[in-house]
């Protein structure tokens, strides 16, 4: 292999694709993301690896108070600030020598963790979940699908299931030997045993 070849390798990624195809794009915190990771290649190298890349951002803008040289003082600005809150880099495959015409498909089944936060978008804060797939070489730039981003919701709570309570209205009549009220239903006084009549 010439120099320049060796050179040029080292800042130019091999010609190969890679592309996620998900089941759905909505989850629930604690759910399965599924899916597949579709790699292709038309040019003959050997990758270290082949992942995904699975992260929660999450990014807010604030106030920031900065020195300005222009004007000799500090002066409130607005920034942004982010912070991964989680991420996971699940391997599809160890090493791998892919051939021109090497074509497989990979099943993607990742968990979303069960306290995960959802996604979230407002004027200046933002929680996003982010997955793509990845071939990594060494000695030259990784092969990246696109980023896919997804919404991930607070799983909805079990249905309560409240029991009705009928209340009935009964009514008492006197016994006409004892004078003893029972129900209007009964046949036999329940103080002195004499047959209802009427």
């Amino acid at each position: 292999m010439s120099f320049f070849k060796k050179m040029k390798d080292r800042f130019t990624k091999p010609n190969a694709t890679v592309s996620l195809q998900l089941s759905k794009y909505g989850f629930a915190s604690g759910e399965n993301v599924e899916g597949t990771l579709n790699v292709a290649s038309t040019e003959e190298f050997d990758a270290k690896e082949i992942r995904c890349e699975f992260e929660c951002v999450e990014t807010k803008k604030t106030t920031s108070m900065q020195y300005d040289a222009a004007i000799k003082r500090t002066i409130p600005r607005e920034v942004q600030n982010s912070a991964t809150l989680w991420s996971a880099k699940p391997q599809m495959s160890g090493p791998v020598h892919l051939a021109a015409g090497f074509s497989q498909k990979y099943p993607v089944n990742i968990n979303i963790p069960a306290g995960g936060r959802q996604t979230y978008h407002s004027v200046d804060q933002n929680v996003a979940w982010s997955l793509k797939g990845v071939i990594a070489i060494e000695g030259r730039p990784d092969v990246t699908s696109s980023t896919v981003e997804i919404q991930v919701a607070q799983p909805s709570a079990s249905p309560v299931i409240k029991e009705k309570e009928i209340l009935r209205e009964v009514v008492m009549i006197p016994c006409k030997y004892c004078g003893t009220l029972m129900v209007q239903t009964e046949t036999l006084c329940p103080k002195c045993g004499a047959r209802r009549t009427g």
